[in-house]
């Protein structure tokens, strides 16, 4: 496997190399090098998508998701994520509108025009900031752990994440947002073609898909209903989760950004419809890993699993390319997360371009770093992380929809609304509140009752300026009339 790894490695480390530099010589200014020109193409906006939303937890976490609480986890993903692709081509066409009146920079710096007040940007550069970090963390973290179980003589798990956070902001900083991009695709189809040969080998094993869930259901028959062998998925669990995923295109800076990009709105729709397909090619075969697990390897620990299913029992050169598909999924999405981060400082920030886009650049390393110190904080639970991040970010879901929808600057009112949303959530992740409110989990109350608030909130001045506009034609009338 060694040889296969310094061969692949060798070849991947090239073509990084090869596209940071090219993407170096395309870059003519800050914009181009933030959002990449704004003119990107079907294909290249289709894989970035997808490489930023499935990384290395759809490798290493959704197998071990499945393993442990069943299929109830499609119920979490597939109806979640159908749902996101509408809400992709819905609000993506009202996003580009609302980009192209006032000018786009960043997510934060677009919601501080749109309710013509800067505490809006600042309320959504708090929650990605909170949020997006920790995401990254999980990118980081589950490679690291994976690389210290198959080589536990080389490092220790903080090394490789440190040599991951290195070469990632080394990555990032040379080709800006284009050359993540040309990462992405390359990532995307290392990740697609290696899962499905690891899953049909799962499968083979069993002789089929029928013979495999017999299998399961004689090892354990909760891991084949929901809410699953550890009672994870409750109705309220899959409503919240239903909310939170739906709400990524529009919380996930990382992904918004992507909607903009794109070259023109016929090609993000048909990106959306492309992005389903994906989903299902990515998606399906993290059930067929799952499942084996859950049969040869259901007593054993996160690493050993993973370490065994994806490297132990494969062939040296699929091992290899694992290795090499995990490193590029890890890095690919955790500097598109830290890259967006940078992007919504820079698009509160004013004065000389340049300058901005120097302090830009050292945040981005700022960030990196504190990633890094979450990834060797955090735990093993990679999937649960990720849905903390998506839950985290979708409280200002409620702001940003309303600033893009609403044709007058929403009332402070929302804005305090999403903040304290925010706060409350936070601490409940650190015990300080409780999770659960009565019989209602604090999160989907949390969601549900901003969403509520805004909506009223936004009706009521909407309707309040309505009156007003016409009492005013009425008076002006009057006073035409006397003149």
């Amino acid at each position: 496997m060694n040889m296969w790894l310094a061969i692949l490695g060798t070849l991947w480390l090239a073509m990084l190399a090869f596209f940071g530099l090219r993407s170096l010589r395309k870059t003519r200014g800050a914009d181009d090098y933030i959002l990449a020109g704004s003119n990107i193409g079907m294909l290249l906006g289709l894989m970035t998508f997808a490489a930023t939303l499935f990384s290395t937890f759809t490798l290493m976490g959704m197998p071990d998701f499945f393993r442990n609480h069943g299929v109830g986890a499609w119920i979490f993903l597939a109806i979640s994520d159908g749902a996101m692709f509408f809400v992709i081509v819905w609000f993506g066409l009202h996003l580009r509108r609302r980009a192209a009146e006032k000018g786009f920079r960043g997510v934060a710096g677009l919601m501080s025009a749109c309710y013509d007040n800067r505490w809006a940007g600042f309320a959504c550069f708090a929650a990605v900031f909170l949020f997006l970090v920790p995401y990254v963390a999980i990118q980081v973290r589950g490679i690291a752990i994976f690389l210290s179980a198959v080589f536990p003589e080389a490092l220790p798990a903080w090394g490789w994440s440190v040599a991951i956070v290195i070469t990632m902001l080394l990555y990032s900083e040379v080709g800006g947002l284009r050359a993540i991009i040309y990462s992405d695709v390359l990532q995307g189809t290392i990740l697609l073609t290696v899962i499905w040969i690891i899953a049909i080998g799962c499968i083979r094993h069993f002789g089929g898909v029928e013979a495999m869930f017999r299998q399961v259901q004689v090892t354990n028959e909760a891991l084949l209903s929901t809410p699953g062998p550890l009672g994870l998925f409750t109705l309220q669990f899959l409503i919240a989760s239903f909310l939170a995923i739906v709400m990524i295109p529009i919380t996930q800076p990382q992904v918004t950004t992507r909607l903009v990009i794109m070259r023109n709105t016929r090609l993000m729709q048909h990106k959306a419809v492309g992005l389903g397909v994906f989903t299902l090619l990515i998606l399906l075969p993290t059930v067929a890993i799952g499942m084996y697990g859950a049969v040869h390897y259901a007593d054993a620990s996160t690493r050993d699993f993973l370490a065994g299913v994806l490297l132990f029992e494969q062939l040296d050169i699929i091992a290899a390319a694992v290795v090499i598909g995990l490193l590029a999924a890890a890095i690919s999405t955790a500097d598109s997360q830290i890259f967006a981060l940078g992007t919504e400082l820079r698009s509160l920030l004013s004065g000389d371009e340049q300058k901005v886009l120097i302090f830009t650049r050292i945040a981005i390393m700022f960030f990196g770093l504190a990633a890094l110190v979450f990834s060797i904080l955090s735990s093993d639970e990679l999937v649960l992380l990720a849905r903390v991040s998506f839950a985290g970010t979708s409280m200002v879901g409620p702001l940003i929809l309303a600033g893009i929808l609403s044709p007058r600057p929403p009332g402070i009112e929302v804005i305090i609304a999403g903040a304290v949303g925010l706060l409350l959530f936070l601490a409940s992740l650190l015990n300080l509140v409780p999770s659960m409110i009565g019989p209602l989990r604090l999160d989907l109350l949390l969601l549900l009752a901003i969403g509520a608030f805004t909506l009223a909130s936004v009706l009521y001045r909407n309707y309040r300026f309505k009156t007003l506009d016409q009492v005013t034609k009425v008076t002006d009338k009057d006073v035409n009339r006397g003149e």
